[in-house]
C-alpha cells in the first residue's frame, strides 16, 4: 500500500511539473510570434522549450495572464489570435515597431487590467469592440498613427482609470459618456485634432488627478466646473481654440497660463476674470 501510494504521488508531481497552457493558448502566442518577425526580438523565444520559459510570457495556473514585451524590436501586425488569451491581464508591447490595425478581438479579453501598446507605428480607429473589455484600468495607446474618433462606447470602461492616446491623429468631438467615467484619473488627449467644446460635465470627473488636452482644436468657454476637480494637480489645455473669460486660479494651474490660438493662429493668452475689487488679475 505504501509503495502505491508513493508511486501515485510519484506521478501527480510528475503531471503538475509538466502542466502546460491550452493549446489554443500556445498556438495564439506561436501566431504572435510569428506575426511580429520573432527571429529578429532582442530577447527571442526558443519554441521548443516550454512557454514558460518564453521571455514576457507570465503563466499562472496553467493560463497566460501577462505578455510583457517592450522595446524588445517587435515588427509586424498584432495577430487576432491575441483574443484566445481569454485569462490574460496585461498586454505590455510599448516602444516597439507594430503596423497595422489594433485587433477587435482585444475587446473579447475581459481580464485585461492594462493595455500599452504606445510608441508603435499602428495606424487605423481604435475599435469600438475594445471597449468591451470592462476591466481595463490602463489603456495608453499614444505616439501612434491612429485615426477615427474616440468612440462614444468609450463610457462602458467604467474602471478605468488612465487614458492616454496623446500623439496620435484622432478627431471629432469627446463624447458625452467619457464625462460618466468618474474613477479616471488620467486623460491625456494632447496632440491629436480633436474638436468641439469641453462639456461642463467635466465637473463630474472627480478623481482627475491629470488633464492633458493641448494642441487640439477645442472651441468655446473654458468650464469654470474645472475648478470643481479638487484632486486636479496637473492641467494643460493651451493651445487650443477656447475662448472667454478664465480665472486666475485656472490661468495659473495651466502649464501655458491659457495660452490660445485665435482665428488667425496667433497664440493670445485668455483675459482674466476681475477679482472682487475690480481688479483683473495676472497670470504672471
Amino acid at each position: 500500500m505504501k509503495t502505491f501510494t508513493y508511486s501515485l504521488l510519484l506521478c501527480l508531481v510528475s503531471v503538475f511539473s509538466y502542466a502546460e497552457i491550452s493549446s489554443a493558448e500556445k498556438s495564439a502566442l506561436v501566431k504572435f510570434h510569428s506575426s511580429t518577425n520573432g527571429n529578429q526580438w532582442k530577447i527571442k523565444w526558443d519554441l521548443t522549450t516550454s512557454p514558460t520559459k518564453w521571455y514576457g510570457v507570465q503563466i499562472k495556473n496553467d493560463k497566460v495572464v501577462g505578455l510583457s514585451l517592450p522595446n524588445n524590436n517587435l515588427k509586424g501586425t498584432l495577430p487576432s489570435e491575441l483574443g484566445q488569451l481569454k485569462s490574460i491581464e496585461i498586454i505590455d508591447l510599448f516602444k516597439n515597431e507594430l503596423t497595422g490595425n489594433i485587433p477587435s478581438s482585444l475587446g473579447d479579453l475581459q481580464m485585461l487590467h492594462t493595455l500599452n501598446i504606445s510608441f508603435n507605428r499602428l495606424n487605423g480607429a481604435i475599435p469600438v469592440s475594445l471597449c468591451n473589455a470592462k476591466s481595463l484600468k490602463v489603456l495608453e495607446l499614444y505616439m501612434n498613427s491612429l485615426t477615427g474618433t474616440l468612440p462614444k462606447e468609450i463610457g462602458k470602461l467604467s474602471n478605468l482609470e488612465n487614458l492616454s492616446l496623446f500623439n496620435n491623429q484622432l478627431s471629432g468631438e469627446l463624447p458625452s459618456t467619457l464625462y460618466t467615467i468618474k474613477s479616471l484619473k488620467v486623460l491625456m488627449l494632447n496632440s491629436n485634432n480633436f474638436t468641439g467644446k469641453l462639456s461642463y460635465e467635466v465637473e463630474n470627473l472627480t478623481s482627475l488627478q491629470n488633464l492633458s488636452l493641448f494642441e487640439n482644436n477645442f472651441i468655446g468657454q473654458v468650464p469654470f466646473e474645472l475648478e470643481k476637480l479638487k484632486n486636479l494637480n496637473e492641467l494643460n489645455i493651451s493651445y487650443n481654440q477656447f475662448n472667454g473669460l478664465i480665472s486666475y486660479a485656472l490661468a495659473k494651474k495651466d502649464t501655458f497660463q491659457m495660452t490660445m490660438l485665435n482665428d488667425k493662429g496667433v497664440a493670445v493668452r485668455l483675459p482674466l476674470l476681475t477679482d472682487n475689487t475690480g481688479v483683473v488679475g495676472t497670470p504672471d
